[in-house]
Protein backbone atom coordinates (compact mmCIF):
# COMPACT_ATOMS: atom_id res chain seq x y z
CA UNK A 1 0.00 0.00 0.00
CA UNK A 2 1.28 3.30 -1.07
CA UNK A 3 2.47 6.29 1.80
CA UNK A 4 -0.67 8.55 0.11
CA UNK A 5 -3.57 5.58 0.70
CA UNK A 6 -2.02 4.53 4.23
CA UNK A 7 -2.56 8.02 5.19
CA UNK A 8 -5.87 8.42 3.81
CA UNK A 9 -7.14 5.47 5.53
CA UNK A 10 -6.09 6.82 8.78
CA UNK A 11 -7.87 10.26 7.70
CA UNK A 12 -11.07 8.06 7.13
CA UNK A 13 -11.24 6.50 10.29
CA UNK A 14 -11.18 9.64 12.08
CA UNK A 15 -14.64 10.94 12.25
CA UNK A 16 -15.06 13.83 11.57
CA UNK A 17 -18.63 14.93 10.64
CA UNK A 18 -20.02 18.55 10.92
CA UNK A 19 -21.92 19.29 13.22
CA UNK A 20 -20.12 19.01 15.59
CA UNK A 21 -16.44 18.94 13.67
CA UNK A 22 -14.33 17.49 16.08
CA UNK A 23 -11.35 17.95 13.67
CA UNK A 24 -9.10 18.58 16.68
CA UNK A 25 -8.12 14.54 16.72
CA UNK A 26 -7.25 14.31 13.08
CA UNK A 27 -5.75 17.73 13.25
CA UNK A 28 -3.64 16.89 15.43
CA UNK A 29 -2.76 13.30 13.81
CA UNK A 30 -1.71 15.75 10.66
CA UNK A 31 0.17 18.05 12.75
CA UNK A 32 2.20 15.83 14.09
CA UNK A 33 3.52 14.16 10.76
CA UNK A 34 4.23 16.78 9.41
CA UNK A 35 5.98 18.28 12.37
CA UNK A 36 8.24 14.96 12.27
CA UNK A 37 8.58 15.40 8.72
CA UNK A 38 10.31 18.84 8.79
CA UNK A 39 7.75 20.87 7.47
CA UNK A 40 7.21 24.36 9.89
CA UNK A 41 3.58 23.19 11.55
CA UNK A 42 1.01 25.08 13.51
CA UNK A 43 -2.39 23.03 14.80
CA UNK A 44 -4.62 25.95 15.46
CA UNK A 45 -7.61 24.79 18.11
CA UNK A 46 -9.73 27.90 17.83
CA UNK A 47 -12.53 27.02 19.45
CA UNK A 48 -13.23 23.60 21.34
CA UNK A 49 -12.60 21.17 19.28
CA UNK A 50 -12.22 22.77 16.16
CA UNK A 51 -8.57 23.17 15.01
CA UNK A 52 -6.65 24.32 11.75
CA UNK A 53 -3.43 23.14 10.25
CA UNK A 54 -1.03 25.03 8.72
CA UNK A 55 2.33 24.15 7.60
CA UNK A 56 5.16 25.31 5.57
CA UNK A 57 7.75 23.87 3.11
CA UNK A 58 10.21 27.04 3.38
CA UNK A 59 11.35 28.31 -0.23
CA UNK A 60 14.33 31.16 -0.64
CA UNK A 61 11.03 33.63 -1.05
CA UNK A 62 11.86 34.70 -4.68
CA UNK A 63 8.54 34.04 -5.43
CA UNK A 64 4.90 34.47 -3.80
CA UNK A 65 4.12 31.10 -2.37
CA UNK A 66 1.28 28.25 -3.48
CA UNK A 67 -1.17 27.56 -0.85
CA UNK A 68 -2.76 23.42 -0.58
CA UNK A 69 -6.01 23.64 0.77
CA UNK A 70 -7.95 20.69 1.99
CA UNK A 71 -10.90 20.42 4.85
CA UNK A 72 -10.77 18.20 7.74
CA UNK A 73 -14.44 18.21 7.99
CA UNK A 74 -17.18 15.88 6.35
CA UNK A 75 -20.80 15.78 5.98
CA UNK A 76 -22.73 12.95 8.66
CA UNK A 77 -22.51 9.52 7.14
CA UNK A 78 -26.88 9.54 6.65
CA UNK A 79 -29.50 6.57 7.62
CA UNK A 80 -29.39 4.66 4.94
CA UNK A 81 -26.95 1.51 5.96
CA UNK A 82 -23.74 1.63 3.58
CA UNK A 83 -22.41 -1.52 1.96
CA UNK A 84 -19.18 -0.54 3.68
CA UNK A 85 -17.55 1.17 7.58
CA UNK A 86 -18.36 4.60 6.85
CA UNK A 87 -15.16 5.04 8.79
CA UNK A 88 -13.62 1.82 7.90
CA UNK A 89 -11.56 3.20 4.96
CA UNK A 90 -11.98 -0.30 3.07
CA UNK A 91 -10.34 -0.79 -0.11
CA UNK A 92 -12.02 -3.00 -2.76
CA UNK A 93 -12.01 -3.16 -6.47
CA UNK A 94 -9.71 -0.18 -6.55
CA UNK A 95 -11.37 1.88 -4.77
CA UNK A 96 -11.02 2.88 -1.23
CA UNK A 97 -14.98 3.35 0.71
CA UNK A 98 -15.76 5.74 3.79
CA UNK A 99 -17.32 9.44 4.73
CA UNK A 100 -14.71 12.04 3.14
CA UNK A 101 -12.69 9.68 0.90
CA UNK A 102 -13.73 11.44 -1.82
CA UNK A 103 -14.74 15.07 0.05
CA UNK A 104 -12.06 15.41 0.85
CA UNK A 105 -9.73 13.62 2.67
CA UNK A 106 -8.24 12.00 -0.56
CA UNK A 107 -7.13 15.46 -1.92
CA UNK A 108 -6.11 15.97 1.89
CA UNK A 109 -3.69 12.89 1.76
CA UNK A 110 -2.41 13.56 -1.51
CA UNK A 111 -1.94 17.22 -0.96
CA UNK A 112 -0.02 16.56 2.64
CA UNK A 113 2.31 13.47 0.57
CA UNK A 114 3.38 16.21 -1.96
CA UNK A 115 4.73 18.60 0.42
CA UNK A 116 6.69 15.82 2.57
CA UNK A 117 8.15 14.75 -1.07
CA UNK A 118 8.91 19.01 -1.87
CA UNK A 119 10.53 18.32 1.67
CA UNK A 120 12.60 15.49 1.54
CA UNK A 121 13.60 16.48 -2.08
CA UNK A 122 16.45 19.38 -0.68
CA UNK A 123 15.15 21.49 -3.38
CA UNK A 124 14.89 25.06 -2.40
CA UNK A 125 12.00 26.25 -4.96
CA UNK A 126 11.50 29.96 -5.12
CA UNK A 127 8.63 30.33 -2.60
CA UNK A 128 6.87 28.19 -0.05
CA UNK A 129 4.03 25.59 -0.26
CA UNK A 130 1.92 26.19 2.64
CA UNK A 131 -0.88 23.32 3.79
CA UNK A 132 -3.65 25.30 4.71
CA UNK A 133 -5.81 22.43 6.13
CA UNK A 134 -9.47 23.83 7.53
CA UNK A 135 -11.79 22.72 9.98
CA UNK A 136 -15.82 24.07 9.64
CA UNK A 137 -15.90 24.59 5.80
CA UNK A 138 -18.92 22.20 4.84
CA UNK A 139 -21.34 24.67 6.65
CA UNK A 140 -19.61 27.90 7.69
CA UNK A 141 -16.22 27.71 6.69
CA UNK A 142 -15.38 28.16 9.95
CA UNK A 143 -11.87 27.60 9.10
CA UNK A 144 -10.72 29.45 6.52
CA UNK A 145 -12.40 32.52 8.26
CA UNK A 146 -10.24 32.32 11.45
CA UNK A 147 -6.61 31.96 8.59
CA UNK A 148 -8.19 34.86 6.87
CA UNK A 149 -8.38 36.92 10.49
CA UNK A 150 -4.62 35.32 11.11
CA UNK A 151 -3.60 36.54 7.97
CA UNK A 152 -0.87 33.79 7.85
CA UNK A 153 -1.51 32.97 4.17
CA UNK A 154 -0.22 36.66 3.19
CA UNK A 155 2.44 36.75 0.78
CA UNK A 156 1.37 33.83 -1.33
CA UNK A 157 0.35 33.85 -4.65
CA UNK A 158 -1.95 31.15 -5.80
CA UNK A 159 -4.24 28.29 -4.10
CA UNK A 160 -5.02 25.04 -5.25
CA UNK A 161 -7.90 23.47 -3.76
CA UNK A 162 -8.38 19.90 -3.62
CA UNK A 163 -11.95 19.40 -3.76
CA UNK A 164 -13.51 17.19 -5.85
CA UNK A 165 -13.25 17.70 -9.29
CA UNK A 166 -12.63 13.97 -11.00
CA UNK A 167 -8.93 15.61 -11.82
CA UNK A 168 -10.68 18.05 -14.37
CA UNK A 169 -9.23 21.61 -14.01
CA UNK A 170 -12.16 23.88 -12.60
CA UNK A 171 -11.73 28.00 -12.91
CA UNK A 172 -15.18 28.57 -11.60
CA UNK A 173 -17.15 28.16 -8.43
CA UNK A 174 -20.56 28.99 -7.81
CA UNK A 175 -21.79 31.45 -4.55
CA UNK A 176 -24.39 30.63 -1.89
CA UNK A 177 -26.42 32.69 -0.33
CA UNK A 178 -28.88 31.54 1.86
CA UNK A 179 -32.26 33.27 3.40
CA UNK A 180 -34.35 32.37 5.71
CA UNK A 181 -38.08 33.28 5.43
CA UNK A 182 -40.57 33.98 8.19
CA UNK A 183 -44.54 33.56 7.72
CA UNK A 184 -46.67 34.55 10.61
CA UNK A 185 -50.14 33.52 11.14
CA UNK A 186 -52.64 32.99 14.34
CA UNK A 187 -53.34 30.32 16.34
CA UNK A 188 -56.28 28.84 16.31
CA UNK A 189 -57.85 25.50 17.40
CA UNK A 190 -58.51 23.26 14.01
CA UNK A 191 -62.40 22.53 14.96
CA UNK A 192 -62.95 26.23 13.80
CA UNK A 193 -63.88 27.22 10.40
CA UNK A 194 -61.23 28.26 8.31
CA UNK A 195 -60.00 31.82 8.57
CA UNK A 196 -62.64 32.46 11.53
CA UNK A 197 -61.22 33.56 14.84
CA UNK A 198 -61.72 30.44 16.13
CA UNK A 199 -59.49 28.69 13.57
CA UNK A 200 -56.78 31.31 13.29
CA UNK A 201 -54.63 31.71 10.25
CA UNK A 202 -51.90 29.36 9.07
CA UNK A 203 -48.25 30.77 8.51
CA UNK A 204 -48.07 27.11 6.89
CA UNK A 205 -50.63 28.25 3.94
CA UNK A 206 -48.53 31.29 3.69
CA UNK A 207 -45.82 29.54 3.44
CA UNK A 208 -46.73 27.31 0.38
CA UNK A 209 -48.02 30.74 -1.30
CA UNK A 210 -44.58 32.31 -1.01
CA UNK A 211 -42.58 29.27 -2.00
CA UNK A 212 -44.96 28.30 -4.98
CA UNK A 213 -44.18 31.82 -5.95
CA UNK A 214 -40.28 31.38 -6.07
CA UNK A 215 -40.88 29.07 -8.91
CA UNK A 216 -41.32 31.29 -11.01
CA UNK A 217 -38.49 33.34 -10.39
CA UNK A 218 -35.82 33.84 -12.86
CA UNK A 219 -32.65 35.87 -11.95
CA UNK A 220 -31.49 38.88 -13.91
CA UNK A 221 -27.90 36.78 -14.89
CA UNK A 222 -26.90 35.22 -18.11
CA UNK A 223 -25.54 31.74 -18.21
CA UNK A 224 -21.97 31.37 -17.15
CA UNK A 225 -19.86 29.65 -19.54
CA UNK A 226 -18.15 27.11 -17.09
CA UNK A 227 -21.20 27.41 -14.24
CA UNK A 228 -24.32 27.65 -16.06
CA UNK A 229 -27.35 29.21 -14.78
CA UNK A 230 -27.82 30.15 -11.29
CA UNK A 231 -30.44 28.43 -8.94
CA UNK A 232 -33.03 28.48 -6.28
CA UNK A 233 -33.73 25.08 -4.05
CA UNK A 234 -35.71 25.63 -0.74
CA UNK A 235 -33.84 23.41 2.22
CA UNK A 236 -35.53 23.40 5.38
CA UNK A 237 -38.91 23.80 6.25
CA UNK A 238 -40.38 23.84 9.94
CA UNK A 239 -43.68 24.92 11.79
CA UNK A 240 -46.67 24.53 13.80
CA UNK A 241 -46.39 22.74 16.91
CA UNK A 242 -49.25 20.17 17.37
CA UNK A 243 -51.53 18.76 14.68
CA UNK A 244 -54.43 20.42 15.73
CA UNK A 245 -53.43 23.72 16.25
CA UNK A 246 -53.40 26.24 13.47
CA UNK A 247 -49.83 27.10 13.51
CA UNK A 248 -48.84 30.60 13.76
CA UNK A 249 -45.05 31.30 12.55
CA UNK A 250 -43.54 28.92 9.74
CA UNK A 251 -39.89 29.06 8.50
CA UNK A 252 -37.92 27.79 5.25
CA UNK A 253 -34.75 28.53 4.59
CA UNK A 254 -33.66 28.31 1.02
CA UNK A 255 -29.94 28.22 -0.93
CA UNK A 256 -29.10 30.21 -3.97
CA UNK A 257 -26.03 29.25 -6.08
CA UNK A 258 -25.18 32.70 -7.54
CA UNK A 259 -22.83 33.79 -10.05
CA UNK A 260 -20.50 35.88 -11.03
CA UNK A 261 -21.61 39.75 -11.40
CA UNK A 262 -24.65 39.01 -9.01
CA UNK A 263 -25.40 41.26 -6.26
CA UNK A 264 -26.46 39.50 -3.11
CA UNK A 265 -28.80 42.63 -2.35
CA UNK A 266 -30.34 42.40 -5.64
CA UNK A 267 -31.27 38.95 -5.33
CA UNK A 268 -33.16 39.70 -1.90
CA UNK A 269 -34.93 42.67 -3.51
CA UNK A 270 -36.01 39.87 -6.09
CA UNK A 271 -37.11 37.52 -3.52
CA UNK A 272 -38.85 39.90 -1.53
CA UNK A 273 -41.52 41.30 -4.64
CA UNK A 274 -41.66 37.34 -5.19
CA UNK A 275 -42.82 36.36 -1.48
CA UNK A 276 -44.78 40.02 -1.14
CA UNK A 277 -44.43 41.94 2.23
CA UNK A 278 -45.93 39.76 4.94
CA UNK A 279 -43.17 37.45 4.78
CA UNK A 280 -39.79 38.48 7.16
CA UNK A 281 -36.75 37.74 4.90
CA UNK A 282 -32.97 36.97 7.28
CA UNK A 283 -29.91 36.81 5.49
CA UNK A 284 -27.87 33.72 7.09
CA UNK A 285 -24.79 33.98 5.00
CA UNK A 286 -23.56 34.54 1.78
CA UNK A 287 -20.54 32.98 0.22
CA UNK A 288 -19.42 34.64 -2.85
CA UNK A 289 -18.67 33.16 -5.90
CA UNK A 290 -14.87 32.88 -7.46
CA UNK A 291 -13.65 32.38 -10.77
CA UNK A 292 -9.69 32.34 -12.11
CA UNK A 293 -9.38 33.49 -16.10
CA UNK A 294 -8.22 30.75 -17.99
CA UNK A 295 -5.37 32.72 -19.61
CA UNK A 296 -4.04 33.56 -16.01
CA UNK A 297 -0.68 31.91 -15.76
CA UNK A 298 -1.21 29.51 -12.68
CA UNK A 299 -4.23 28.54 -14.37
CA UNK A 300 -2.53 27.70 -17.20
CA UNK A 301 0.19 26.48 -15.47
CA UNK A 302 -2.74 24.17 -13.75
CA UNK A 303 -3.94 23.06 -17.86
CA UNK A 304 -0.78 21.87 -18.62
CA UNK A 305 -0.29 19.97 -15.60
CA UNK A 306 -3.15 17.80 -15.71
CA UNK A 307 -2.47 17.94 -19.95
CA UNK A 308 1.13 16.05 -19.43
CA UNK A 309 -0.47 13.92 -16.83
CA UNK A 310 -3.24 12.41 -18.70
CA UNK A 311 -2.10 12.23 -21.58
CA UNK A 312 -4.52 14.88 -23.79
CA UNK A 313 -5.89 18.10 -23.50
CA UNK A 314 -7.27 19.44 -20.34
CA UNK A 315 -10.45 22.06 -20.81
CA UNK A 316 -11.37 24.18 -17.77
CA UNK A 317 -14.36 23.47 -15.55
CA UNK A 318 -16.67 24.73 -12.96
CA UNK A 319 -18.02 23.74 -9.95
CA UNK A 320 -21.44 24.21 -8.49
CA UNK A 321 -20.30 23.75 -5.05
CA UNK A 322 -18.90 26.65 -2.75
CA UNK A 323 -15.00 25.64 -1.02
CA UNK A 324 -12.78 27.39 1.36
CA UNK A 325 -11.77 29.78 -1.93
CA UNK A 326 -14.93 31.54 -1.60
CA UNK A 327 -12.75 33.21 1.48
CA UNK A 328 -9.59 32.48 0.91
CA UNK A 329 -9.72 34.14 -2.56
CA UNK A 330 -11.13 37.55 -1.17
CA UNK A 331 -8.95 37.83 1.94
CA UNK A 332 -5.58 37.28 0.21
CA UNK A 333 -6.30 37.97 -3.67
CA UNK A 334 -5.51 34.77 -4.80
CA UNK A 335 -5.91 32.70 -8.51
CA UNK A 336 -7.68 29.76 -7.19
CA UNK A 337 -7.56 26.57 -9.13
CA UNK A 338 -9.25 23.54 -8.02
CA UNK A 339 -8.04 19.48 -9.02
CA UNK A 340 -8.96 16.83 -7.01
CA UNK A 341 -9.33 12.77 -7.12
CA UNK A 342 -12.49 12.82 -5.50
CA UNK A 343 -15.77 12.38 -8.44
CA UNK A 344 -17.98 15.23 -9.28
CA UNK A 345 -21.25 14.37 -7.55
CA UNK A 346 -19.62 12.00 -5.06
CA UNK A 347 -20.05 13.90 -2.24
CA UNK A 348 -22.21 13.03 0.40
CA UNK A 349 -23.52 9.76 -1.24
CA UNK A 350 -23.97 6.38 0.34
CA UNK A 351 -20.42 4.32 -0.04
CA UNK A 352 -18.80 7.23 -0.76
CA UNK A 353 -15.46 6.02 -2.30
CA UNK A 354 -12.38 7.70 -3.86
CA UNK A 355 -10.60 5.94 -6.55
CA UNK A 356 -7.04 4.89 -5.67
CA UNK A 357 -5.38 5.55 -8.63
CA UNK A 358 -6.65 9.20 -9.15
CA UNK A 359 -5.59 10.41 -5.41
CA UNK A 360 -2.10 8.44 -6.14
CA UNK A 361 -1.82 10.43 -9.41
CA UNK A 362 -3.41 13.66 -7.57
CA UNK A 363 -0.11 14.21 -5.28
CA UNK A 364 1.86 13.50 -8.38
CA UNK A 365 -0.09 16.28 -10.10
CA UNK A 366 0.33 18.64 -7.31
CA UNK A 367 4.25 17.90 -6.54
CA UNK A 368 4.45 18.92 -10.44
CA UNK A 369 1.85 22.00 -10.03
CA UNK A 370 3.57 23.90 -7.19
CA UNK A 371 7.22 23.26 -9.03
CA UNK A 372 6.28 24.91 -11.54
CA UNK A 373 4.64 27.92 -10.17
CA UNK A 374 7.47 28.28 -7.54
CA UNK A 375 10.13 27.41 -10.17
CA UNK A 376 9.85 31.00 -12.53
CA UNK A 377 8.40 29.27 -15.32
CA UNK A 378 5.34 30.85 -16.05
CA UNK A 379 5.44 35.10 -16.53
CA UNK A 380 3.84 36.51 -13.08
CA UNK A 381 1.10 39.27 -13.94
Amino acid sequence: MSDVIALLRRLVRRETCDPPGREIEVATLVHERLDAAGLESRLDEFEPGRANVVARVKGRGDRPGIVFSAHFDTVPPGERPWTYDPFGGEIADGRLYGRGAADMKGGMAAMIVAAERLRASGDRLGGDVVLALSAGESSDCLGARRMAATGELAGCGALLVSEPSSMEVLLAEKGALWLRLVAHGVLGHRSGDAGSLGGGDSAIERMLDALTALRSLRFDAPDHPLLGAPTLAVGTIGGGTVVNLTPDRCEAEIDIRTLPGMDPDEIERAVRAHVGAGLEIERIDHKPPVETAADHPFARICLEAAAAARGRPAEPGGAGYYSDACVLTPAFDLPMVIVGPGALGMSGRTDEYVDIAAVEAAAGLYDRIARDWLGGRARMI
